[in-house]
């Protein structure tokens, strides 16, 4: 009944579960996971969409890592528009309920602008995480300060705002997003 079928089609299984009318297969090819050549290292690798585990091809590296840098530069942007948000809470905190006064600037260094300005009740205050858009201040100068009456910690320059924030943020996001982009693009063109 096997030779009316033709060879490899609807054939009994030999006792051992063997087809016995097609060619010997091994359980690698049955299972698509090996590569077809007798190279004992190859066992184990897989070819696109046909099981077994995932190899990692170097497009598919490549791939991964384009989106890595997608990611990354989400997450800058984020932190970014985050800074212009916290400056513009800061801001409206202090005109809620804004005190003026004169600072004397005590230290200027990279990270802060320390200064030292007395409410009028006669406290004097130093403000630990210094004074917030302080560009252009120099040691020893009076400023006139803006600061916020329930909480004189939060102090700023007067007649400064958020809209300064702006211009370094958004250089820095475009800076960010031509080297995301470049990075982007050399990772997603074939491989030569």
């Amino acid at each position: 009944m096997a030779s009316e079928q033709g060879p490899g089609r609807g054939a009994e299984p030999d006792g051992d579960g063997s087809d016995s009318a097609g060619p010997e297969r091994t359980g690698a090819e049955l299972t698509g996971t090996g590569t077809g050549t007798a190279d004992p290292g190859s066992a184990g690798t897989a070819r696109p969409g046909r099981g077994g585990p995932a190899r990692w091809t170097r497009s598919r590296v490549r791939r991964g890592c384009a989106r890595g840098v997608l990611v990354l530069g989400v997450l800058l942007t984020v932190l970014g528009l985050s800074v212009i948000g916290a400056c513009a809470i800061d801001d409206r905190t202090i005109s809620e309920s804004r005190g003026d006064g004169v600072a004397e600037v005590l230290d200027v260094s990279l990270t802060r602008t320390v200064i030292r300005f007395s409410t009028p009740e006669g406290r004097v205050h130093i403000p630990p995480d210094g004074v917030l858009y302080p560009g252009g201040l120099q040691e020893g100068q009076f400023v006139r300060v803006e600061y916020d009456t329930r909480n004189p910690d939060l102090v700023r320059v007067a007649g400064r705002g958020m809209v300064l924030s702006l211009l370094p943020v958004a250089g820095c996001l475009a800076g960010l997003w031509l080297v995301v982009g470049g990075a982007r693009w050399m990772l997603r063109r074939p491989a030569t």
